[in-house]
């Protein structure tokens, strides 16, 4: 929840945070807005590419925090994302006054590509 204090919304104002765990260590991110909208990061990539940069290449779980009614599963972009490290990955997205659903990602992502399609 902390992470999402620094998320950079000015445009939406929607604030996400987000933490991937991998090996041994939690890696955060928040959403970052960009007046080019296409240039915006979700939460959950930039907590994935921070554990790919610290040499990570398995992600265990991913957490999700907004400040919305129900809870915000991944956008596509972020389920494509997360396929890259597998498809049985557990994702948890809360709410900040503490709504929770939880998926798998091949639930959220069926039929998905990924690294054995281009093998």
């Amino acid at each position: 929840m902390a992470v999402r204090e620094n998320a950079y919304a000015p445009y939406s104002d929607f604030r996400v945070g987000a933490a991937v765990r991998a090996g041994e260590r939690i890696y955060t991110g928040a959403n970052v807005e960009n007046a080019s909208y296409g240039l915006t990061i979700c939460a959950e990539r930039a907590a994935v590419f921070a554990a790919v940069a610290a040499g990570e290449r398995r992600i265990e779980a991913v957490a999700i925090v907004t400040d919305t009614p129900e809870p915000t599963p991944p956008c596509g972009a972020c389920r494509q994302v997360l396929r890259e490290f597998g498809l049985r990955i557990p994702i948890v997205s809360v709410t900040v006054g503490g709504r929770r659903a939880e998926y798998t990602l091949d639930e959220l992502l069926p039929e998905s590509f990924g690294p054995d399609n281009l093998r």
